[in-house]
């Protein structure tokens, strides 16, 4: 058998010399002959005729080709090297990166994975430097000019937002305190939608905040974090917790500015009256009043208080299920313990369940349904061995099915947060989720507690101007959420009369205007043309009538607007939340003798991808 093995052929095949010819294209390498002849098969003739040839020499094969296949145009294969010497040209350019650059590269190495400024003066990190190809004389700067060039980025990336900012017309924010280490943090996030309807989202400040957290320095601080940013005007609301003093601030700075301005109106008739700039300068602080924008409260939060205080007093004051659900949860609360303090019972539970437990946090409520979760996912008889061995009571058949009903009732709950806590949800996305939760509620039959806690906590917002406008400008939503047919006419005349408003500078510019000289409309008098009364409500039954893509809404330039300005809200307080998580990486315990400055610096460069280009451009 002359065939020879596979790696021996490529081996033949990659040493043969019609390896590099350039009508190889056109014949198969076969079997190795002998030590110099080599068989390969035609592909331009029928049933592939078998030809020998030297694996020095392509002769025979030439010549196959001039007799046999002569009125074929046979092309040269383009992936063949240059035969010819002078052909090949070398690439002189110089190589090796610039000062910049180099900075650039360990700058965003530093920011984006949050490790000390001081890496820079690391003597293996700067080995590792060394052996990057970089122009002559090109060398990493030390820690302080390290820092220096920091500086400037952040204030270059800084004046980038603001003129980013200055563009958008409808802007959100999000703001909430983190307290860590005895320190205190206001943190602001910012959102808007652009031309393209591309969701951008951007850290404005984690300033630190000293004192009290009452509802005056947060008004103050609040304000001041939207004026530094030339925001007054733009933004459509700010979304927080559901804590008391922010409440408070958003309420009576509010008030105040709605008082002021009835004043205004009911005092155009009177006399004006002069204040001594003294005084008023001297006024302090906290006897200021702040002009804030529109409060909307977390849904996020909002349910997370729903999940656990409202249902937790509804399983005490039921005699039926008061004593079995105490008795199971602190029988979880138990191997939750165990498990988590001692090394051998972890061992021994992932033993029987092949992964560890999760333990429930207090700040978040989805934490105790997966623990839960997790628990039931173990077979009772495999369940009470393992309580055997770990030394805690055992669960009953009663309180095994009692957390599984649990599981089963909540899981709507756990849906609807990790909807709204997406970083790509919108305002819009609110009322859609909370109709679905309210009747898969419904379906389930065993959770009125549930239902009367939502409709109580979300009493404002289910009938919303804002978030009725908000879901119904959405294409993915747009009436479809809306099963009671007089509110669905409700919402469509809503959204014409909104549309109305936005409408009359685009109908107007529709209007066809008679040619006339000067002299003929001195003499002349014209009438306005009138613009079509049904155009707002040609383009909401139009839209309605389309497709479910986002893109949709660029041939709906009135409805774009709208979408635009009541989606650019989110419907939770959740990236302030992931700012404080980066923030914690941040400020680590070594890094103690961080100033608060360059921390909140670090911070927002990490969190706006100050040198990522992809998310730079979003930002």
């Amino acid at each position: 058998n002359n065939r020879a093995p596979s790696y021996l052929n490529d081996l033949v095949y990659d040493r043969a010399a019609f390896n590099t010819w350039k009508y190889r294209q056109y014949f198969e390498f076969d079997s190795l002959k002998s030590d110099t002849n080599i068989s390969v098969r035609c592909t331009l003739c029928i049933g592939r005729k078998l030809l020998s040839t030297s694996k020095n020499s392509t002769s025979n094969l030439r010549k196959h080709l001039a007799c046999c296949h002569k009125n074929v145009k046979l092309t040269e294969n383009p992936q063949d090297p240059p035969t010819d010497m002078t052909a090949v040209k070398l690439d002189v350019r110089a190589t090796g990166l610039s000062a910049a650059e180099l900075k650039k590269l360990v700058a965003a190495y530093i920011v984006e994975d949050m490790l000390p400024i001081s890496t820079v003066d690391s003597e293996s990190f700067r080995r590792i430097v060394e052996k990057i190809p970089t122009k002559s004389g090109v060398k990493l700067p030390q820690r302080k000019s390290f820092v220096g060039y920091l500086e400037r980025e952040y204030d270059k990336m800084n004046s980038n937002l603001k003129a980013t900012l200055e563009e958008a017309e409808f802007v959100s924010t999000t703001a909430d305190i983190w307290t860590v280490n005895n320190k205190s943090f206001m943190g602001v996030t910012v959102h808007w939608i652009n031309s393209t309807l591309q969701c951008n989202k951007a850290a404005l400040a984690c300033k630190r905040i000293r004192g009290s957290h009452t509802y005056d320095v947060i008004g103050a601080e609040v304000e001041e974090i939207h004026s530094s940013y030339g925001l007054q005007g733009k933004v459509i609301a700010t979304v927080t917790d559901n804590a008391s003093n922010f409440a408070k601030a958003f309420r009576v700075c509010q008030l105040c500015h709605l008082e002021s301005e009835s004043e205004n109106e009911e005092g155009d008739d009177e006399e004006p009256t002069f204040t001594d700039v003294i005084e008023a300068l001297s006024t302090a602080s906290g006897d200021a009043q702040f002009s804030l924008p529109p409060h909307y409260r977390c849904a996020s939060h909002t349910i997370n208080l729903i999940s656990t205080s409202d249902v937790d007093k509804h399983l005490n004051s039921c005699g039926d299920t008061k004593a079995v659900y105490r008795s199971s949860i602190a029988k979880c609360s138990a191997l939750w313990t165990k498990a988590s303090r001692s090394t051998l019972a972890s061992e021994q539970v992932e033993e029987v369940s092949r992964r560890k437990l999760m333990v429930p946090t207090s700040t978040r409520w989805n934490s105790l349904y997966e623990a839960i979760s997790r628990i039931i996912t173990i077979p009772l008889n495999e369940l009470n061995p393992l309580c055997v061995k770990l030394g805690i009571k055992c669960l009953n058949e009663r309180e095994y099915q009692f957390l599984k009903e649990y599981c089963t009732v909540m899981k709507p709950l756990t849906v609807a947060l990790d909807i709204l806590q997406g970083d790509e949800c919108t305002y819009g996305a609110l009322l859609p989720t909370l109709t679905s939760l309210i009747k898969i509620i419904l379906f389930l039959d065993a959770s009125y507690c549930m239902l009367q806690a939502i409709k109580t906590c979300f009493d404002a917002v289910l009938d919303s101007q804002e978030g009725l406008l908000a879901a119904a400008t959405c294409p993915k939503f747009k009436l479809r959420w809306v099963r009671d047919e007089h509110r669905r006419e409700y919402v469509k005349e809503l959204l014409i009369t909104e549309c109305r408003k936005a409408a009359p500078a685009t109908e107007n510019t529709n209007v066809s205007q008679i040619p006339a000289s000067p002299a003929e409309i001195d003499f002349f008098e014209f009438q306005n043309q009138p613009t079509e009364s049904f155009s707002a409500e040609k383009e909401v039954t139009d839209f309605l009538r389309s497709g479910y893509e986002l893109e949709i809404l660029n041939q709906f330039p009135n409805l774009k607007k709208m979408y635009m300005k009541y989606n650019s809200p989110t419907p939770s307080s959740a990236p302030v939340e992931r700012l404080f998580s980066l923030g914690g990486l941040v400020l680590s315990p070594k890094r103690n003798r961080m100033s608060d400055r360059r921390f909140e610096k670090l911070l927002l460069m990490r969190y706006n991808h100050c040198f990522s280009p992809k998310e730079n451009n979003k930002t």
